[in-house]
């Protein structure tokens, strides 16, 4: 089968993959389509330290084939999305509703995956791999969805819908009236963007340098559209409630700590280096406000997803709007490209 896989040095579409079958708690998904996200492309950069060789994507969706003993939530045919989060349900972080915070859930990545012939293991990006026509998760990890919604547009929901909407929702509880200002416009700020509007958000500022994106901002829930986070006082004078960096540059994690308001909330969602450091003043700090870190949008998928999907059966949650052009997988390349100049909001392979 076909799949897009990182050696370490380079990738490429290959043609002789083959995975194993599901065992006890897992499921066996034939993948229709998947959303090329920039921490794909941070694991190709070594800005996210993973093994190799690798099977890349995280963020899909597709149609159950088989599933393994003790699976009963989903069975063959079932439409699902696919979550990255592979938690265990039974630590005590995952018994108070906080399944990403299992610790079982990152750092222990499986082997399932082999090229013909040389028998070679590769491994399982995010516990997904995404990238494949077929890949084996956990049970916890397939959210069954309506059949109605396209698949090209819900393989959105396993990472970008869950982290940017779920950082509103379930991080940062932005409440109806407040003000929020989002620096970044790609995938997660968009969702967030919209995630503001479905909360209630009075004002919400998009802060990008490209203006080609304004109007997309807008479409999702943007009230105003700014190049540069410098204007944002124009707007809000005495600051905002909520301000979520996008991004992952340290020099706009200080940006979002010093636009914030008294009481104010920094969110922070764009992945910079392991290594790289940001600085602030602590003074300000004693205004009552905060900086939140902020894993996967506080995300409970099982629940989430299947929220997000009858938002957006309602109108009320745009995935459709996301999707700026679809590749076939062997155009991995050319999706890579789009994504990195800014092209697309997200664009999505399909097998």
């Amino acid at each position: 089968m076909r799949g897009v896989v990182y050696d370490g040095k380079q990738v490429q579409v290959v043609h002789d993959l083959e995975v194993r079958d599901p065992g006890p708690g897992e499921v066996l998904v034939r993948v229709a389509a998947a959303g090329l996200c920039h921490s794909d492309l941070a694991v190709i950069d070594g800005t996210i330290p993973f093994p190799a060789p690798v099977v890349l994507g995280h963020e899909g969706a597709g149609v159950v084939e088989a599933v393994g003993p003790g699976v009963t939530h989903v069975g063959p045919g079932d439409h699902v999305a696919l979550s990255t989060l592979a938690n265990c349900g039974a630590c005590p972080d995952c018994d108070r509703g906080r399944p990403t915070m299992c610790r079982k859930a990152i750092g222990m990545p499986k082997q399932p995956f082999s090229r013909s012939g040389s028998g070679a293991p590769l491994y399982q990006f995010a516990s997904n791999s995404s990238f494949a026509e077929r890949t084996v998760v956990k049970a916890v990890q397939a959210v069954r969805i309506p059949s109605d919604i396209p698949l090209t547009s819900a393989a959105l929901m396993g990472c970008g819908v869950l982290t940017g909407v779920g950082a509103v929702l379930n991080r940062a509880k932005v409440d109806r009236g407040e003000s929020v200002v989002v620096i970044g416009t790609g995938g997660i700020g968009l969702n967030v963007l919209q995630g503001a509007r479905i909360a209630g958000a009075l004002t919400i500022v998009a802060v990008d340098t490209n203006p080609a994106k304004e109007e997309t901002a807008r479409r999702f829930g943007a009230t105003h559209f700014l190049n540069s986070a410098e204007s944002v006082r124009d707007i809000l004078p005495t600051g905002a409630d909520h301000v979520f960096e996008c991004v992952g540059h340290v020099g706009l994690v200080r940006q979002a700590i010093d636009l914030l308001d008294r009481h104010g909330q920094a969110i922070l969602l764009g992945m910079t280096a392991p290594t790289a450091e940001a600085s602030f003043p602590p003074a300000a700090m004693f205004l009552d406000k905060s900086i939140l870190g902020c894993r996967y949008g506080s995300s409970r998928p099982q629940k989430d997803i299947a929220l997000y999907a009858e938002l957006y059966r309602e109108g009320r949650l745009l995935l459709d709007e996301l999707v700026t052009a679809t590749y076939p997988v062997e155009e991995f390349a050319r999706a890579t490209e789009d994504a990195e100049q800014g092209k697309v909001a997200r664009g999505v392979l399909t097998f």
